[in-house]
């Protein structure tokens, strides 16, 4: 089959097409012919390195978390009835592996069937980006009416954010750069836009709540930016620092939050326990089946492109959700 491979880690350049040995589906598992791969940023960092830290993915390593394509072999003890099942499915464990290829391995537990009338594309765009958002407004406790900030809203995760929140009645701020990706952020619901690429955004953010502070804010991008947003955020508020686009998560210092009774998630409370990916999943396919939301596809690449998809993404080029073709 053929699949990039990354043989060190390093800049998009290591993302090499090859020619590689058919993987076949152990006893619980399914293999899939992959239509869409999906592309993270996290792939972005797990690639160069930065990761470390955080994911135990070490080179010779076949990048990617998931994909939707067809079941093609299954394992000993799977059901044969998932032959020709279309699905969306995470590949490997923390970070994902395996998903840049044309043959896929996913365990069952993490497969969902995509209905007939739900375009593979979306389902594998939201396989993801849907879970974490989902996983995300768990733990936020949202009110309706309450004002709330997302961060990286153009993303693919924050473009769905702005959804959901949307649905819960939220009156939700939208923060992106410059203003393709605020039209987008726009259309998916969002009350009101701020250019984080501006000066003075955080006043903007002030302004538009009639000069009081989100409740919630749901940083997305880290670094700088999530640091401010942590000093408007309402005291008592909830903030949410999962995003580290920008190199680093926000620096919150803990007394601090203490101090204003701000509670605050980290991405290690978004870590998923036993059966909580699986969950997740066949809750975002539902709601996507439901028309209850919309995942906004910004850019596709070939599988052999997938060093442009990083560089896009690196580059802040692509507007919401980026996919890997195999065509």
């Amino acid at each position: 089959m053929r699949a990039i491979e990354v043989r060190e880690f390093g800049p998009p350049d290591v993302l090499q097409l090859a020619d590689l040995p058919d993987p076949a589906p152990g006893p619980e598992q399914v293999l899939i012919a992959a239509s869409a791969c999906d592309v993270l940023f996290v792939d972005t960092m797990i690639r160069s390195g930065a990761g470390r830290g955080y994911f135990p993915i070490r080179p010779p390593y076949v990048p990617g978390n998931g994909v939707g394509g067809e079941v093609v072999a299954v394992g000993e003890a799977v059901n044969p009835n998932w032959l020709g099942r279309q699905v969306a499915a995470h590949t490997g464990g923390p970070g994902g592996t395996g998903g840049y290829a044309q043959l896929a391995v996913a365990d069952l537990e993490h497969a969902v069937v995509v209905p007939d009338d739900v375009d593979l594309l979306d389902a594998t765009a939201v396989l993801h980006d849907g879970t974490t958002a989902l996983r995300v407004l768990e733990g936020c406790d949202i009110r309706p009416g309450e004002w709330i900030l997302v961060l990286g809203a153009a993303g693919g995760m924050g473009n769905l954010l702005v959804q959901l929140l949307t649905a819960q009645g939220a009156q939700v701020i939208g923060a992106a750069r410059g203003r393709t990706k605020l039209e987008v952020v726009a259309a998916a619901g969002a009350l009101t836009t701020v250019d984080y690429g501006l000066p003075d955004w955080a006043e903007t953010v002030l302004a538009a709540t009639g000069g009081g502070r989100p409740a919630v804010v749901l940083d997305g991008i880290g670094g700088p930016i999530g640091t401010a947003a942590f000093d408007i955020v309402a005291d008592g508020g909830r903030f949410s620092a999962h995003g580290s686009p920008s190199g680093s998560f926000a620096a919150i210092d803990a007394d601090t939050a203490r101090h204003r009774q701000v509670r605050v998630r980290t991405i290690g409370d978004l870590q998923f326990g036993p059966g909580d990916r699986s969950r997740l999943m066949k809750d975002v396919i539902e709601q996507l089946a439901g028309r209850r939301i919309a995942p906004r596809i910004g850019q596709t690449f070939s599988l052999a492109e997938a060093k442009k998809a990083h560089q896009a993404m690196e580059t802040r080029q692509t507007v919401a959700k980026t996919l890997l073709l195999n065509r």
